[in-house]
C-alpha cells in the first residue's frame, strides 16, 4: 500500500461506489472522498484539492487559475473519457501529469445511442406521453434495419456503435478529421464530407470531443442539409449543436426527432425544447451503466501511478 501519495477523489459517482472506493483504498492510505457530494468548481475545487499529490477528477474545470494554487499536485487522473474540462496548456506550464483511458465507456454510450435511435424511430416517448395522458392510439413507425446511420466522429465510440451496428444491415457514412481508412475498409464504412453525411443520413450521431473544432459543429446551415424524416443523436457534449436552430427545425417538422443526453449549459433550460414530443432528453448518462462506472474507475485508479507528462 502507498502511504506516501495523498490522493483527492473529486467525483461524486466514484465516492459513492463502494467497489472503487475499496479498490482505491486497498493501493493508497491518504484518501480524501467527496462524501458531501458537493459540486466543486473555483475556490472550492481548489480548497479540495489542496494537500493532495494526486486527485482523480471528472467534470471538474481543471485550468490555469485552479492549478496555480496547487504547487504540490502532481498527476491528475481523468475518471471518464472526455478531456474537454482540463486545460492541457496549463497542465504542461505547470508540470503536472495526465493519466488517462480513451474508449472505457464505449459500449456504454454506442448502447444507449442505438436505444435512442430506436425509440426516436418507433415513437415510443411520443406513444408512452399520450397513453399516461388517457390517449390509445397506434404510432406508426419504422426500422432502425437497413437505415443509412452517419456517425460524425470514428473514435473508441464510433468504431464501437460500427460494429453494433452490423446486425442491423445499416450502410454506414463516417466523418473524422484523422484517416481511420484499414478500419473503414475491413468494416465497409464510406468516409465522407460532413455536409454529404448530413444530407444522406438517416440516422446522425455525434461522436467528437468539444473543442475549437468542433464548438458548434452543427450549425443552423449544416442542420437543414438533413432529410426532414431524419433523426440526430448527440450522446457526445454539449456545445456541438446549436440548440435554438434545432429546436425550431423540430418545431417545424424539417426535422423528425432527436435525443440529447448532453447540453451547452446542464441542466438545460430551454424548457420549450425539453416537452417537444420528437425530442428525448436524458441527463448526462451515456457513461452511467454499472459496468462503464467500474471500467472508468479503475482506469483512473491506474493512471494515479500510470501517466504522462504533456
Amino acid at each position: 500500500m502507498n502511504t506516501t501519495d495523498t490522493i483527492a477523489v473529486c467525483s461524486r459517482s466514484f465516492s459513492l461506489n463502494e467497489v472503487l472506493r475499496e479498490e482505491l483504498l486497498q493501493r493508497y492510505e491518504n484518501v480524501s472522498f467527496n462524501d458531501e457530494g458537493a459540486k466543486l468548481e473555483g475556490d472550492v475545487l481548489v480548497d479540495f484539492l489542496r494537500g493532495h499529490s494526486k486527485a482523480i477528477t471528472a467534470l471538474e474545470v481543471i485550468d490555469d487559475s485552479v492549478l496555480s494554487q496547487l504547487s504540490g499536485l502532481e498527476v491528475i487522473s481523468k475518471y471518464g473519457v472526455g478531456l474537454d474540462m482540463i486545460d492541457m496548456d496549463a497542465m504542461r506550464r505547470h508540470g503536472v501529469r495526465l493519466g488517462w483511458k480513451g474508449g472505457v465507456n464505449r459500449r456504454s454510450v454506442s448502447e444507449l445511442v442505438i436505444s435512442f435511435a430506436i425509440a426516436l424511430l418507433r415513437h415510443v416517448m411520443a406513444a408512452n406521453r399520450e397513453v399516461l395522458s388517457g390517449t390509445w392510439r397506434q404510432h406508426m413507425g419504422g426500422y432502425l434495419s437497413g437505415r443509412t446511420v452517419g456517425i460524425i466522429g470514428c473514435g473508441h465510440i464510433g468504431k464501437d456503435l460500427v460494429a453494433m451496428l452490423k446486425p442491423f444491415g445499416c450502410p454506414i457514412l463516417v466523418n473524422d478529421i484523422l484517416d481511420f481508412s484499414d478500419f473503414y475498409n475491413q468494416n465497409g464504412v464510406k468516409a465522407v464530407s460532413i455536409e454529404e453525411l448530413l444530407a444522406q443520413s438517416d440516422v446522425v450521431t455525434l461522436h467528437v470531443p468539444l473543442d475549437d473544432s468542433t464548438r458548434n459543429i452543427l450549425t443552423a446551415e449544416r442542420l437543414s442539409l438533413m432529410k426532414t424524416d431524419a433523426i440526430l443523436i448527440n450522446a457526445a457534449r454539449g456545445g456541438l449543436v446549436d440548440e435554438a436552430a434545432l429546436k425550431e427545425m423540430l418545431k417545424d417538422g424539417r426535422l423528425a426527432a432527436a435525443a440529447f443526453d448532453v447540453f451547452a449549459v446542464e441542466p438545460p433550460q430551454d424548457q420549450e425544447l425539453l416537452e417537444l414530443p420528437n425530442f428525448i432528453v436524458t441527463p448526462h448518462i451515456g457513461g452511467s451503466a454499472r459496468e462503464a462506472i467500474l471500467a472508468m474507475g479503475r482506469a483512473a485508479i491506474e493512471g494515479l501511478d500510470n501517466n504522462k507528462a504533456l
